[in-house]
């Protein structure tokens, strides 16, 4: 097992934190988390499992009352117990915030995630995850497979319970956090993962494909991987008496006949790549490596007879990575794409092949310091620790593009940070080039960015195949993404502590009722809210329109510049230029700058958008792309936007030399009107450059200290743009011309808000004009 590695693992509970019977144990690990245990021969599991990894919590206050029935409490729950088989009569645990759980009993769950959305056309059932409505959730681990002292798998004993209670009320996040500690945390994904990957199931040549990328870079549309699917491999030209071609290890050299200098020039290109694997049918005689594998094997090659695939054999394991992967990766491979769609069985009972796949290829990625990557199907809790999960085929259309917000942000529930979909969907359907462009502005709010369509060549997401509107916006899509990546990856390491990048409201302000009525509505990361467009624009309007709760507090929209006041329902209506985007009051966006959109490294070019209604601060975090967990080499540049002295502190840059650029060129965005004064860097007078709403500030400074942007803001920040707004809502409305005169009226009356909104209604517009309008005029309404 030393060349596979070995998963860190600290199983063992302190006996301080145990209560035990003959057949019962009860583990208080932490003052929301139990364990609860039945066993009918006595015998209790200390080993890790697929689940739960570590166990060594320190003991946490509680108090035993051992009477009739055995009762444990914390600040956070009341379990009684009668000592019995578990049952719903006897075994019951209480919240302060009014939840009950009885053993058995199905809870009022928020949901985790799902295998797969293969052919799924919209909703489709979710597992659970550790958070509830009611403030218990649990998870059943019974039927897990564990792991041994060296690392390698092995079954559970039959019959035998084994549950996880996690009772933390509504601190969604706090559950969160207490599930990472309990199975593992995220890895920190590399940071060329977070921009945008290019895939296509196409049989395509490498002359083919590297032309396609560089009418990508020609056309300015930035990617970082290039994946591709399962034509690299020979298909066609299997013998027909192996079967099909969906496995294969061997270079298609039809297609692709020089396999390292084709690697290479993706390299060349700042692409990283991924091979996708169907491995189930094992390694048949016509793979380039079989003679090898064979004799490694144990086998003769020349009786040619399929090696199975079986990774719960330690010699075919051992092979597979050395013989069949290795070699690949030698010649420029940079990780793999596991694609494995053929059941939950091997030759050890509970143990199910994906996991396999997704734990040892994860950590044979990381040998020798590398930053570990697999890319993946779900294989259930736990999941989270194996980096980005591969979602499946889903349909082309608009229901299932109105299901993936919710699905994305509610796998926050179970700890799954990093899915990655088929952006604009895989397969049927029909052409529609408004959802295509809304499924690529979902994706860039998404975790994963991964175009991809299925093997037909009427399904296509190049943005050049569709019209003029849909191609500039998909086009701006694929650039903000990459712009994106300095918050994304700041993002990333805060996932890998416990916070995902993609959470539902709720997670937010978990005591709000409203902050669970917007399943489509989702934080990203620690400074936006997004409410994506998911159904069709209306065509009076031609705007498309999410609703969406906002949070106490002011919030601004990134594209439009529109400043909205909180604590209330609103209907945002975009056109397809972009969706809604929302930045914190105080709140500091960093963005690679323009001309800067290489994501496999640190940039020189930044942006900083500042929200400046209030003070805020956001420390970026980058590093050098090497290894995970504890030795990872990050240095930090701590941003901080002071509201009341109108300045904004970009700090010295702190870690390990060499890992940032020694100097940098900061643009500071403001999204405010224009000052009354010229701006200062370091106290000296600077120019400016924008216009009314967002204005920018640029400087040259070195990264070794610390420098200051002062503006004299006027009040306030950003004045009431509704009228501009709205004229050009009207002049855009595909309606009767005298009817936009009369709200035209009204809107520039100087009636009070109430009055005007009245008078609209009177109109008797059609409502999404209404409600475009009223939007409006109402964005900045307390």
């Amino acid at each position: 097992m030393t060349a596979l590695g070995k998963i860190p693992a600290r199983p063992q509970a302190p006996d301080s934190s145990v209560l035990r019977g003959d057949k019962w144990r009860v583990t208080v690990l932490t003052d929301g988390l139990l364990r609860l245990e039945w066993s009918d021969d006595g015998a209790f599991e200390d080993r890790a499992s697929s689940f739960a990894l570590h166990r060594d919590f320190a003991t946490p206050r509680f108090t035993v009352r051992d009477g009739e029935a055995l009762e444990v409490s914390t600040s956070r729950f009341h379990l009684l117990y009668d000592r019995r088989e578990f049952s719903a009569n006897g075994l019951v645990v209480t919240s302060p915030t009014g939840g009950r759980w009885h053993f058995g009993e199905h809870l009022d769950n928020l949901g985790g995630t799902a295998r797969t959305l293969d052919d799924a056309d919209g909703r489709t059932p979710l597992d659970n995850g550790v958070t509830a409505r009611g403030g218990i959730a649990v998870i059943d681990d019974s039927a897990s497979f564990l792991f041994d002292a060296e690392g390698w798998i092995a079954p559970r004993e039959p019959g035998r319970v084994d549950l996880y209670v996690f009772a933390y009320g509504r601190d969604h996040t706090a559950a969160v956090r207490a599930l990472y500690d309990l199975s593992g945390h995220p890895p920190v994904l590399p940071r060329w993962a977070l921009g945008n990957w290019w895939s296509r199931y196409h049989a395509y040549t490498s002359d083919e494909y590297l032309e396609l990328f560089d009418r990508f870079a020609a056309d300015n549309l930035p990617f970082s991987v290039a994946v591709i699917d399962m034509d690299w491999h020979r298909v066609g030209s299997v013998p027909a008496q192996y079967g099909t071609g969906w496995t294969g290890y061997s270079w298609e050299r039809s297609l692709i006949p020089d396999p390292p200098a084709f690697l290479e020039e993706l390299h060349r290109r700042s692409l990283r790549t991924t091979l996708n694997l169907h491995p189930a049918d094992g390694v048949r005689p016509f793979e380039d490596a079989y003679p090898d594998m064979a004799r490694a094997v144990g086998v003769d090659p020349a009786s040619g007879a399929t090696i199975p695939f079986d990774l719960t054999d330690r010699t075919f394991l051992d092979a597979y990575f050395r013989i069949l992967h290795h070699p690949l990766e030698d010649q420029g491979v940079d990780f793999w794409w596991i694609d494995w769609q053929q059941g939950t069985t091997s030759r050890v009972p509970g143990v199910d092949p994906l996991w396999l796949l997704n734990h040892f290829h994860f950590l044979d990625s990381g040998r020798d310091g590398r930053r570990p990557m697999a890319f993946s199907r779900y294989a259930g809790p736990g999941s989270h620790r194996y980096g980005v999960g591969f979602s499946g085929d889903t349909v082309v259309s608009w229901a299932s593009l109105d299901f993936q917000p919710e699905f994305t942000a509610t796998a926050a529930n179970i700890g799954y940070s990093w899915w990655s979909h088929d952006i604009g969907g895989h397969t049927r359907g029909v052409r529609d080039d408004e959802l295509a462009t809304r499924w690529l502005q979902l994706g860039v709010f998404s975790p994963i960015l991964r175009l991809h369509s299925a093997n037909n060549p009427f399904i296509r997401k190049e943005p050049w195949q569709f019209p003029l509107e849909a191609r500039q916006a998909m086009g701006e899509a694929l650039r903000l993404r990459h712009r994106l990546v300095p918050y994304l990856h700041t993002m990333n390491h805060r996932a890998a502590e416990g916070l995902p990048l993609v959470r539902p409201m709720y997670h937010l302000e978990p005591d709000r009722e409203e902050a669970y009525q917007v399943p489509n509505q989702f934080s990203f990361g620690s400074e936006l809210i997004v409410a994506p467009i998911t159904s069709p624009r209306d065509p009076v309007t031609l705007l498309g329109s999410a609703t969406a709760w906002l949070p106490p507090g002011t919030w601004t929209d990134i594209f439009t510049g529109t400043v909205y006041s909180g604590d209330r329902q609103v209907e945002l209506h975009r056109d397809l230029a972009g969706v809604p985007a929302l930045l914190r009051s105080g709140g500091i966006l960093p963005l690679t700058s323009e001309e800067d959109l290489d994501a496999t490294r640190n940039p020189e070019h930044l942006e900083v958008l500042v929200a400046p209604t209030d003070s805020g601060a956001f420390t970026l975090v980058e590093d050098d792309g090497q290894g995970d967990g504890t030795d990872l080499r990050t240095v930090t540049t701590l941003l901080e936007w002071d509201a009341d002295r109108a300045r904004l502190t970009i700090g010295a840059a702190e870690g390990p030399a060499g890992i940032v650029p020694a100097a940098r060129t900061w643009t500071v965005t403001f999204l405010a009107d224009l000052p009354s004064g010229p701006p200062l860097i370091d106290g000296r007078p600077a120019e400016l450059t924008g216009e009314a709403g967002r204005f920018s500030v640029t400087v040259r400074a070195d990264t070794t200290s610390a420098t200051t942007v002062e503006v004299k803001l006027t009040a306030p920040v950003s004045a009431d743009h509704a009228t501009a707004n709205i004229e050009r809502i009207l002049t855009a409305a595909q309606t009767d011309n005298p009817l936009k005169l009369e709200m035209w009226r009204v809107v520039t009356s100087a009636q009070p808000l109430s009055a005007k909104i009245a008078a609209l209604h009177a109109l008797h517009p059609p409502a999404p004009l209404l409600g475009a309008v009223v939007e409006q005029l109402a964005a900045q309404a307390g």
